[in-house]
């Protein structure tokens, strides 16, 4: 079962807050909806005066445009090094030239003994975008028109901070939560598109 019962008498839906995930974007109890993006970071330290100056200029004309408030999250999580190096295994088992596979093999067996008794972690920058409907016009494409309006803004002010960013899908939002909840069971049983396919087709039956 890919989620487990909670033991809990309350529901796994009400403590964690989540109505639905449709077409990229989170929906919450009373109407509220929200869209996910990852960025890229800086390194401040690195940079010269002048850039400094430049990018904390750009900063405040970013925080001045904002449609709406902003949630930043940051996750630090252990990196998974044995799916990330099953990867290059699979990658290798398909490799014809002989060269190469000795050294997908070689950079494998280093990774490997490089990591070996250490954890590995990554550091990963979330920005939670929302929109709340509160004159009761809740009409799904609407919210979703203004709630792109308000993501294309930031998208473009972290661009211009010279920061990369990407809008998370809904696989990728779920994924998010269910890091967050299911942190030991994500490397035996971690999602996958065709097990929620029921879900985003709403043919899932309980």
């Amino acid at each position: 079962m890919l989620f487990g019962k909670s033991k809990s008498k309350v529901s796994s839906r009400r403590q964690i807050r989540i109505k639905e995930v449709k077409d990229n974007t989170l929906i919450l109890p009373g109407n509220k909806y929200r869209a996910i993006i990852e960025t890229s970071a800086i390194n401040f330290e690195l940079k010269s005066e002048d850039e400094q100056d430049a990018l904390i200029d750009n900063f405040q004309n970013f925080l001045n445009s904002l449609p709406c408030s902003l949630q930043i999250l940051i996750r630090v999580r252990e990196v998974d090094i044995d799916r990330y190096l099953e990867e290059f295994r699979k990658k290798e088992s398909k490799e014809e030239n002989e060269v190469y596979k000795l050294q997908i093999n070689e950079y494998c067996d280093f990774i490997g003994s490089l990591v070996s008794g250490n954890k590995i972690l990554s550091r990963k920058f979330y920005v939670v975008i929302p929109y709340d409907v509160t004159d009761g016009k809740n009409d799904f494409e609407l919210v979703k028109e203004q709630l792109l309006l308000n993501q294309d803004i930031v998208i473009k002010g972290f661009e211009k901070l010279g920061m990369k960013v990407r809008v998370l899908d809904s696989l990728e939002i779920l994924e998010l939560f269910y890091t967050f909840y299911n942190s030991d069971q994500i490397k035996s049983q971690p999602l996958k598109a065709e097990t929620l396919r029921p879900i985003f087709e709403g043919t899932y039956a309980n």
